[in-house]
């Protein structure tokens, strides 16, 4: 036997022990671990900021009001590192301003159309309510209500959806009509066999 052939044998038998040992410490069935050591039990506040839902209809919105205006430098300091200063998109973010394609509805089949605020988002709420829940990246639920309004002004602005003096709240907002909102439908199917 040469050696590469009596490394070979050595290593089986290694794992061969070592496999037979781990099952004979077992003494019950394999159980999932009470802890897994990450993270930490959530607190109330963290609770609450990820509880709330913005509806397409705007029930949910809270108190508070913003402009474009305001949104522009909360946006340079708070998302261009990941989106471009202009919205581009970087390798960290995805692009979220443009309005092209204006004309038609090609995303279901051009995998590389690339979708925007401006020309696939269906609803203007749910822009408030995700930069609520998940924005910025790295400290998701840190931003106040007048800044998230802010924000969301900025990129409907920017987007060519409102204009710039718009002042968007929880009145204003529900009754931004986005461009692509006629390609979507509420899902109304209740299961069962009604489904095909």
């Amino acid at each position: 036997m040469n050696a590469s052939q009596r490394l070979r044998v050595f290593i089986a038998i290694a794992l061969a022990l070592i496999g037979s040992s781990a099952c004979a410490s077992r003494s019950e069935p394999d159980q999932p671990p009470s802890r897994y050591g990450l993270g930490h039990a959530a607190n109330q506040d963290e609770i609450v900021v990820i509880a709330q839902s913005v509806l397409p209809d705007g029930e949910g919105l809270p108190a508070g009001r913003g402009t474009a205006a305001r949104g522009a430098p909360l946006f340079a300091q708070r998302c261009a590192g990941c989106h471009g200063p202009a919205g581009e998109g970087t390798a960290l973010g995805p692009k979220l301003i443009g309005r092209d394609p204006r004309i038609g509805f090609p995303f279901a089949t051009d995998p590389n159309a690339v979708k925007t605020i401006g020309n696939y988002w269906p609803y203007a709420t749910t822009v408030y309510d995700y930069v609520r829940r998940a924005m910025p990246l790295s400290a998701p639920g840190s931003l106040r209500p007048d800044e998230i309004y802010a924000l969301t002004a900025f990129l409907l602005a920017k987007n060519e959806v409102i204009p710039d003096s718009m002042v968007i709240d929880a009145e204003t907002l529900p009754a931004v009509r986005m461009p692509a909102r006629d390609r979507f439908v509420l899902d109304d199917r209740r299961g069962g066999h009604v489904i095909r």
